[in-house]
């Protein structure tokens, strides 16, 4: 049976707040974790109107105080923008409190407009993605306590030592991402929600050329899609329409006042051109009844031959995102878990 994770980034709907959807993420993470889910992450994204999740960290050691046994981590941390050695120390003092719970999932996309990345970095020299893989380097010695003499900071420890490090994956959505993440012997996330071709091939050439690290001996893959289930398929697509329009708004450039209503949705005056975009997104999507996305998800593991499955779901009714997290689980056959409240 294939483990399922969930991937939320904390969506705003169209006249709800950024509070209210933080604190839905945080429902939905006790929920996820009931139902029996194996990890659930959370993203980093910048002055996003639609997306109220900018800090993961911070959100990522709430979820874990309210949560007992589910992982919980960054999808991801966006490395390029920080200090390695900060990220590490971060990490560690979550692992410190949450013992073999935590994740550290790490990307290299700038997570927002050209302004952001201005912001973000504006006391030091604008990085480029050439450091990314000294970065990641970096982590794995700071979290695994492999400073040497050779290394430019050498003696330095990151704190708090602990016995126990957070799993680390790379985040990517292309072949350049997989090749990296196997010679640095991390696990490896693809995105095909952001990259709905090619994913399959990556996450095998990742597998393939592997090589163990103090991260992992073996390779840990797993692919995150979107998701929409419901009672019927003609009901999940209706609800996916929502999503649909989102992405549209989003291609043309169109500043997000939060995930449109479905009755938006369906009332929006699409052009031919628009519906064409609908129909290739939705090759980054896994929509229908609880059979449908059952048999889809499983053709994914299948099709990447990997045995896990992360997925996000953007609806305007929350209580419909609920009931879908729900139904998945359900026809997935999850084994749900007691938990105490806390």
């Amino acid at each position: 049976m294939i483990k399922l994770s969930v991937l939320d980034q904390s969506p705003v709907s169209e006249g709800t707040s950024p509070a209210e959807a933080l604190a839905q993420t945080a429902i939905l993470a006790r929920e996820a974790e009931r139902l029996g889910y194996h990890r659930f992450w959370v993203s980093e994204h910048h002055s996003a109107a639609g997306l109220a999740g900018s800090s993961p960290e911070v959100l990522m050691a709430h979820l874990a105080a309210v949560t007992t046994t589910i992982r919980i981590g960054s999808g991801g941390v966006l490395l390029p923008h920080y200090s390695a050695y900060k990220v590490a120390e971060n990490f560690r003092v979550l692992e410190a409190l949450y013992p073999r719970r935590i994740d550290l999932g790490v990307g290299r996309a700038p997570g927002g407009a050209a302004l952001v990345t201005r912001a973000l970095q504006e006391q030091h020299q604008l990085r480029s993605s050439d450091h990314y893989e000294q970065q990641v380097e970096d982590l794995i010695t700071y979290l695994y306590n492999k400073v040497d003499p050779a290394h430019r900071f050498a003696g330095l420890t990151a704190t708090p030592a602990i016995a126990t490090a957070p799993e680390i994956w790379l985040l990517g959505s292309s072949k350049d991402s997989a090749a990296l993440s196997a010679k640095l012997g991390t696990g490896f996330a693809f995105a095909q929600f952001i990259n709905g071709a090619g994913g399959s091939e990556a996450v095998k050439a990742y597998q393939h050329r592997f090589q163990p690290s103090p991260v992992t001996q073996n390779p840990r893959s797993l692919v995150a899609v979107f998701a929409v289930c419901a009672e019927t398929s003609e009901q999940a697509d209706q609800l996916a329409s929502s999503m649909d329009l989102s992405l549209v708004l989003l291609e043309k450039g169109h500043v997000s006042t939060g995930t449109p209503s479905v009755e938006k949705a369906q009332s929006y005056p699409y052009t031919p051109y628009d519906m064409f975009r609908i129909q290739d997104n939705r090759k980054r999507m896994v929509i229908g009844s609880p059979e449908d996305v059952r048999a889809q998800l499983e053709a994914l593991a299948e099709q990447y031959q990997c045995e896990e499955v992360m997925i996000a779901s953007i609806m305007y009714s929350f209580a419909d995102k609920l009931k879908s997290l729900q139904l998945i689980a359900e026809v997935c056959g999850l084994q749900q878990r007691s938990t105490t409240s806390l």
